[in-house]
């Protein structure tokens, strides 16, 4: 049983602790406020109330963060809301034990929501995403095989990116979080790109999207009106358009055809879209190739097909795996999203109530295991 989407928490010095000498300076911190509030930090400017989660508890989280805005001190201190569980691997281990859980994917918590506030200062971006990287490399240690925690890249820096790579692949990581977004103006296919696909496969490490505060598809006019700096609600009515902008790129345009050994994870940006995504992959690459006379790429298999070989997606039980699968194929992955507030803390038992074969785990081992394994570069999903 793998889950391929839960959360490790930073604590409130990592970026400092794990930063390159001399960025210290640089880093993102938490700090509490006159109130005692825990607030996100960079260069003095806030990003994001930082809250404890508890799966199924949406609300709350909301009622906190009014809380803290109208400057009235938390019920509870931050440090004192915080289970070993959420930041600590060997009390993660025991919590996967708890949930029937073999082994499981480990993205940052407050990685998700920095990216795009530190997007005009690319040498702090850096620091920061290469001391959550250390920290990974630390939890892979600790983790004995069970643990697998997500770098996070970018790609606006190729010797930067290469050199993460490899220090990344020796210390046995095997999934990094990246944008899909455009890399200063250029699409993930651009030419000058290249050599960024070609470090991921030689390294063996699999590029993840996931939803995260990075760069958006829209116009930043579209978000003006929005008081949620980090999660906008256009952010959420188009969760999936950012991955299917990605991957139509590096379809269309041959990235993936050039490079077949490149694995491409897609978590918690829903996965209900896929079967009409593939539908409109496959027609408007075939409509605007007949009228013009000529493909952009040559692609000797169907667009849709290199997405089957080569892109797996995290599934919610409320999603209905099952009916996804009959309609696309054996491309999803289970997931909890634990233990965010919209995640839940029984994933095993919200998948064995569905009323279908997905419900059983031994009728389903793509879901539950051979998919996840596969994005993690084991052969044939061992």
């Amino acid at each position: 049983m793998i889950d391929c989407d839960q959360h490790l928490y930073e604590s409130r010095t990592l970026w400092a602790d794990y930063a390159d000498p001399g960025g210290h300076d640089r880093t993102i911190q938490v700090v509490d406020d006159d109130a005692g509030n825990a607030w996100l930090q960079w260069q003095g400017r806030r990003i994001v109330l930082a809250d404890v989660t508890v799966p199924g508890e949406t609300d709350q989280v909301g009622a906190r963060l009014q809380r803290a805005l109208a400057g009235e001190p938390p019920e509870q201190p931050y440090d004192e809301r915080l289970p070993a569980a959420y930041w600590d691997p060997g009390a993660r281990l025991r919590e996967l034990d708890r949930l029937g859980l073999d082994e499981a994917f480990l993205f940052p918590n407050y990685g998700l929501v920095w990216e795009h506030n530190l997007v005009g200062d690319l040498e702090a971006t850096k620091i920061n995403m290469g001391a959550w990287n250390r920290r990974a490399l630390d939890v892979a240690t600790d983790g004995n095989g069970r643990l697998h925690p997500v770098a996070h890249l970018t790609l606006r820096d190729l010797d930067w990116l290469d050199q993460q790579l490899a220090a990344l692949a020796a210390g046995g990581i095997r999934l990094a979080m990246i944008a899909p977004a455009l890399v200063d103006g250029r699409p993930l296919s651009h030419p000058d790109l290249d050599r960024a696909w070609a470090a991921f496969t030689a390294h063996d490490i699999a590029p993840v999207f996931h939803v995260a505060n990075q760069q958006r598809p829209f116009d930043e006019a579209w978000y003006a009106s929005d008081p949620e700096p980090t999660n906008p609600v256009l952010s959420s009515v188009f969760l999936w358009v950012p991955a299917a902008l990605a991957l139509s790129d590096l379809v269309v345009n041959g990235v993936f055809e050039r490079r077949p050994d490149l694995r491409v994870g897609v978590i918690e940006l829903s996965a209900v879209w896929l079967p009409m995504f593939l539908m409109y992959l496959d027609g408007g690459v075939n409509f605007v190739t007949r009228l013009h006379g000529k493909s952009i790429t040559d692609l000797p298999m169907a667009p849709s097909e290199y997405v089957r070989r080569q892109v797996r997606v995290a599934a919610f039980s409320y999603e209905r795996p099952e009916r996804l699968i009959r309609k696309v194929g054996d491309l999803f992955m289970c997931c909890s999203d634990y233990p965010h507030s919209e995640g839940t803390a029984h994933p095993l038992d919200d998948y064995r109530a569905l009323d279908d074969t997905t419900a059983d785990p031994t009728s389903a081992p793509g879901l539950y295991h051979e998919n996840a394994a596969w994005l993690l570069g084991r052969a044939n999903g061992a």
